[in-house]
C-alpha cells in the first residue's frame, strides 16, 4: 500500500543508515503482503541490516489477490536461487507474504534452505475479511480453503526451521487475530495498534529483530 510504503520509508530515514553487512552473516529475505511491494518492508529491512545482516526484499507481482499464492511462491523460489544461490538464509513473510513463504518452505524445497522462518500477521488459518474479495488469492486466504487445508497436512515439518509466528490481537485484517497462531510455531503476541504494525511500529520491529540476534 502506498501509505504504508511512504510511512515505512520516512521512519526508516529517521532511524538512520545501516552499516555494510558482515561478509559471513546469514542473509535474510523479507516478503511483503497483499497490495504491497518491497517498499513496505524498508524499515524492518533497515533494522535488520543494522544487526549486520544482508537483507533482500523482492517485489512479487501481482500481489493483488488475483493470482494464486503458488504463483508468488514460485517467484520467491526463483529470486532466492538468483540472489542467494546455494546459501542458507532466514525468511520473513508479512501478511499474505507469510503464506507465500510458507508454501515455498513446505512445497518448493525451502525446508532445505531456510534456517529460521518468521511470519507476521499472517492468516495461517484464514481470515473472514478475505470473503469480501473475489480473487483466487483471496479465496485461498478464506478459513477452510483447500489451499490452507493442504498446508495443514504436514505443518509439523515447519518445526525444522525454527518457525515463529507474530501477531497482534488488535488486527482488523486478520480476523480472528488468533488465526495467525500455528501449532508448529512459537506464537508471539505483540500489542501492535494495526495490521501493518510489524513493518511500521518500532517496538513490533524490535520484537521481530530479536529473533535474529
Amino acid at each position: 500500500m502506498k501509505l504504508v510504503a511512504w510511512l515505512a520509508g520516512a521512519l526508516a530515514h529517521l532511524d538512520g543508515a545501516a552499516p555494510a553487512p558482515k561478509l559471513d552473516a546469514v542473509p535474510i529475505i523479507l516478503v511483503h503482503g497483499i497490495y504491497s511491494t518491497a517498499a513496505d518492508m524498508v524499515r524492518l529491512a533497515n533494522r535488520l541490516r543494522r544487526s549486520g545482516r544482508p537483507v533482500f526484499t523482492p517485489t512479487l507481482d501481482p500481489a493483488n489477490g488475483k493470482v494464486p499464492i503458488e504463483t508468488l511462491a514460485a517467484q520467491l523460489a526463483e529470486y532466492a536461487d538468483r540472489e542467494v544461490p546455494g546459501r542458507k538464509f532466514d525468511l520473513i513473510g508479512f501478511s499474505m507474504g507469510g503464506l507465500v513463504t510458507r508454501y515455498y518452505v513446505q512445497r518448493l524445497g525451502g525446508i532445505d534452505r531456510v534456517g529460521r522462518f518468521v511470519t507476521m500477521a499472517t492468516p495461517h488459518n484464514g481470515t473472514v475479511m478475505a470473503r469480501l474479495f473475489g480473487g483466487i488469492g483471496h479465496e485461498q486466504m478464506r478459513p477452510g480453503s483447500a489451499f490452507l487445508r493442504d498446508l495443514a497436512r504436514d505443518v509439523d515439518a515447519l518445526k525444522a526451521v525454527g518457525f515463529t509466528s507474530f501477531y497482534t490481537p488488535l488486527d482488523t485484517i486478520i480476523v480472528p487475530a488468533r488465526s495467525s497462531e500455528q501449532s508448529a510455531a512459537k506464537n508471539v503476541r505483540v500489542w501492535g495498534v494495526m495490521h501493518p504494525s510489524f513493518v511500521l511500529e518500532k517496538r513490533c520491529i524490535e520484537a521481530v529483530a530479536t529473533i535474529f540476534q
